[in-house]
């Protein structure tokens, strides 16, 4: 049975949702920095000239990327006075035009840093909005500045210039968050805790060394933003819209002063691809995946059933309904908003897989993914920061969770091994030890050398092997202290991890 069509395209504009989209548009543009387009004479778009009638309302503000793209003005006008530099350098572009337009773009910023500046839909986006601005500051200086480029090779220059400085911020907020997971991770490099496998005590740990997982997972993030960073920085500019300028441009020296290791070597690559995007969204999914797993964690550890930790108020909410309640809501919305960051990225995989060469207008939705990935990552960085120093650890829970489970029933297999028992029967007796505590009740610690000795008499070779030595062997403190190659659990080798780890810190770049 056919269904009813939703509600034809002239209802659209009471629907909530939609009328919330237009409010929130309409907001944006007519507020004392964003009028409408109303508010300004109607100006000829730079390309009208190949049109017989003008593009409707609906297709401005459908086009338009003003309304999120405004955060890379700082980026398009660093990259348009390095484009303008370059050209008076080269003699295509005058000193005197040089000046007025340097001094153009100076009021422009100021403008933009104390709010005044006056975003037009009309314009579409923000290197029209500044180019348009300059020009009539500047006049005919203004109409030469986009001499030798297109808006494609120039927007792929400021989206590389503007992420380039979020990853800057990302690399400094890891440093801080791996700084501070080192504090705790020291403090801790002897409190004993369960391992788990399977989310099953494994064997005993130490909170520390537990805890350096975690650096390890941010080292390789770290070096992950690094890398990535690297092939950013490489400049478009100079590309033109697909095929290069007929211009004698100097590209290297633009590159220079703009802080780019080099240049693109293909122009129609320059202009089309946004595989640094896609690896930067890449390496934050992978970042925020360490983060969420590392708040789960927190969420368990958290509930008062294992009482591992406690987290600062200040990162909890209580429930509208039920007193005693104190909500892990940082961590579990870590969690969520890893979902949203790996979304962004199969968003931008799926806005480039179909692409032909070379620029294509359905880039402009590489934007708003990418930004809110750098957002989200940024923002989590710095609260988890703040997070993983406050938490208040319950030892005396750890160490009383490794009572229940039978941590140490490997160590008393080793030690069999150690006495000459092959593994496997090793293994058979001490599964066998095991079910015998567990019909007395009783962890596989708690039994005497007599008990063991007679759980393990039923594997020929096993109980004679056993002596007083055993029992210190399949305690915690020497479970813990057996494994102290470069790895272990040890706590004098999680110690020297940490102390390798804030050096490794020190020679960051």
């Amino acid at each position: 049975m056919l269904r009813p069509h939703p509600a034809p395209l002239r209802t659209w504009g009471k629907l909530p949702g939609f009328r919330c989209l237009a409010e929130k548009h309409q907001t944006i543009m007519t507020s004392p920095q964003n009028p409408s387009p109303s508010d300004f004479p109607d100006t000829p778009k730079t390309w009208s000239g190949r049109f017989a009638e003008p593009v409707s309302d609906l297709v401005k503000r459908y086009t338009a990327s003003v309304f999120f793209d405004q955060r890379m003005a700082t980026q398009d006008i660093r990259g348009s006075l390095a484009h303008a530099r370059m050209l008076a350098r080269q003699g295509i572009l005058s000193q005197s035009d040089l000046g007025d337009i340097e001094r153009g773009m100076a009021q422009i910023a100021d403008e933009i840093s104390r709010g005044e500046f006056r975003w037009n839909l009309d314009d579409e986006d923000v290197h029209l909005n500044i180019e348009k601005r300059l020009t009539a500051l500047v006049g005919d200086a203004g109409k030469r500045l986009h001499t030798g480029r297109s808006r494609n090779d120039q927007v792929a220059t400021d989206i590389r210039l503007w992420l380039r400085d979020a990853i800057d911020r990302i690399l400094e907020l890891i440093a801080v968050f791996q700084h501070r997971l080192l504090e705790v991770a020291e403090a801790h490099a002897d409190t004993p805790m369960p391992g788990f496998t399977h989310l099953q005590v494994a064997q005993p740990v130490t909170f520390g060394h537990h805890l350096l997982a975690y650096f390890e997972m941010t080292r390789r993030d770290f070096e992950r933003f690094t890398d990535c960073r690297r092939r950013t920085n490489r400049l478009p500019l100079g590309a033109a819209a697909l095929a290069g300028a007929s211009y004698p441009i100097d590209r290297e020296s633009v590159a220079a002063e703009l802080g780019f290791d080099e240049v693109c070597r293909n122009s129609l690559d320059a202009v089309s691809d946004r595989d640094f995007a896609i690896e930067f969204c890449a390496a934050a999914a992978l970042l925020m995946t360490h983060l969420s797993r590392l708040s789960e964690e927190l969420i368990l550890w958290m509930n008062p059933r294992v009482g591992f930790i406690d987290l600062a108020d200040r990162f909890c909410t209580g429930s509208s309904i039920m007193p005693q309640k104190k909500n892990p809501d940082v961590p579990e919305l870590v969690r969520g908003k890893t979902g949203r960051v790996n979304g962004h990225l199969i968003a931008l995989l799926t806005l480039m897989k179909g692409q032909p060469l070379a620029y294509n207008k359905d880039n402009q939705e590489d934007k708003e993914p990418l930004f809110d990935t750098a957002d989200t990552v940024t923002d989590t960085l710095r609260i988890y920061a703040d997070m993983i120093s406050g938490i208040q650890v319950k030892a005396h829970n750890m160490r009383s969770a490794l009572a229940q489970g039978h941590a140490t029933a490997t160590d008393l297999a080793d030690y069999l091994v150690k006495k000459g028992l092959p593994f496997r029967s090793a293994h058979e007796a001490v599964a066998l030890a095991v079910r015998a505590a567990e019909e007395r009740g009783l962890d596989l610690s708690r039994l005497s050398l007599d008990e063991l000795r007679a759980a393990l008499s039923k594997v020929p070779g096993a109980a004679e092997r056993l002596d007083e030595n055993a029992l210190a062997a399949i305690s915690i403190e020497g479970s813990l202290a057996s494994r102290a190659h470069t790895g272990g659990t040890a706590p004098d080798t999680v110690r020297a991890a940490i102390q390798c780890a804030r050096n490794s810190l020190l020679r960051k770049p």
